[in-house]
């Protein structure tokens, strides 16, 4: 049945003709912004979803400058921590060379005296920013990572210790007598020799009113130990036998060839040492007050009135600068590390929310064409069913 006042055909080809320009604009939509969710009317779902990774992926670029800025810190106290030790290298060879007894000393005293000034300098300049790892022992905390358990959003870091190398704070005390040997002048050091085959020598550590912190370090051989005096230590009436034992139990794990050190109750702070190897051992002694830095006994190095104990306190001072360097260089190859992580983790977020969000342009592109298509045919069809009255017209002529 036909009529003049209902159209069924044009009002199907309208109803197609909307569909059809409605998918042509939200096709158009897509090509001009390059996405297929471009609001959350498109899919609330993944428009939240790829928001919330979007926030993640600024979050990860703000971590990379955290972390470039930690590198460059840490790579700059490493660098001085290596400076300084081949600093204090060339420092050992003119030590070594005061050993000899008619070499002029005081000469070789002004070289090591002119290296010390330049390790202080060293040490002093090794600051980015205006952060100097090298003059504290503050922890710096390096911001490395925004860990998401859903909704919850936490910050993890990594920590990197300072190592107070500055060489300034030194107050010598009188921490050392041997039976035969001869301390320094202000028995803060001691050096002595232990023959093979039965060398023995008492090494006396007296009690000149330590406080907590202080610090009492021997070298034995190639190998160091140290006792730091705690707050219990000096609150007891036997602090000096207390830094005996101390020293006496890390001795013994060292375990060296052939090394006995006995500790006699009724002998408070003597520590005997006995050589039952076969090869000779050196012994030095040095004591470093609470607060110093771990260079201050710099300044205590003098070859014209002790030379041996001299290359005791430098052989100290390279094991010093050398675990700086290697600590300073293990994190910040951790941070690189880390930072090459955050680097290929925010492109992999950044692909996700691509996969999500973006336009497959090559099917958009043969869909706007279809659609096109679709359109001219809608519209002549639209234009076909308009004309249906006009055919019933033609019946009453």
């Amino acid at each position: 049945m036909s009529s003049i006042l209902t159209n069924s055909s044009a009002m199907v080809a309208l109803q197609t003709l909307r569909g059809v320009n409605k998918g042509l604009a939200q096709t158009q939509a897509e090509i001009s912004t390059g996405k297929s969710v471009g609001s959350a009317r498109d899919n609330a779902a993944v428009w939240s979803i790829s928001k919330t990774m979007e926030s993640d992926v600024k979050g990860f670029k703000a971590i990379s400058d955290s972390l470039s800025l930690g590198s460059s810190t840490i790579g700059v106290a490493r660098q001085a921590s290596e400076t300084v030790t081949d600093l204090l290298t060339q420092m050992k060879g003119l030590i070594v060379g005061a050993q000899e007894e008619n070499v002029d000393r005081g000469k070789i005293q002004t070289d090591i005296d002119a290296l010390s000034e330049q390790i202080t300098s060293v040490i002093g300049a090794a600051q980015f920013n205006g952060l100097n790892l090298l003059t504290n022992n503050a922890t710096v905390s390096v911001l490395s990572s925004l860990d998401r358990s859903g909704s919850d959003v936490t910050a993890s870091t990594i920590d990197v210790a300072g190592q107070d190398m500055s060489t300034g704070g030194y107050a010598a005390k009188a921490a050392f007598s041997l039976a035969t040997g001869t301390a320094s002048t202000d028995q803060d050091r001691a050096a002595f020799s232990l023959d093979g085959a039965g060398g023995t020598e008492t090494l006396t550590i007296e009690d000149p009113t330590y406080v907590a912190g202080d610090k009492i370090g021997l070298r034995i051989g190639d190998q160091s130990v140290s006792y730091t005096v705690s707050q219990s230590d000096v609150d007891a009436t036997t602090t000096a036998d207390l830094v005996a034992v101390g020293l006496k139990n890390a001795i013994d794990a060292l375990g060296v060839d052939g090394l006995e050190v006995d500790y006699d109750s009724g002998s408070p702070g003597d520590l005997v040492f006995t050589n039952n190897g076969t090869d000779d051992v050196a012994v030095t002694a040095q004591f470093k007050n609470a607060g110093a830095g771990d260079l201050a006994t710099l300044s205590t190095i003098d070859v014209e009135t002790d030379a041996a104990g001299a290359l005791g306190t430098i052989e100290t001072l390279i094991e010093t600068g050398i675990d700086a360097a290697a600590a300073f260089g293990s994190i910040q190859k951790r941070i690189d590390t880390q930072a090459e992580f955050v680097s290929n983790l925010t492109d992999s977020l950044t692909t996700g929310i691509g996969s999500l969000v973006d336009a497959d342009m090559e099917a958009t592109s043969a869909r706007l064409q279809a659609l096109q298509v679709q359109q001219q045919l809608a519209t002549q069809s639209l234009s076909i069913a308009n004309q249906q009255p006009q055919n019933i017209l033609s019946l009453f002529r």
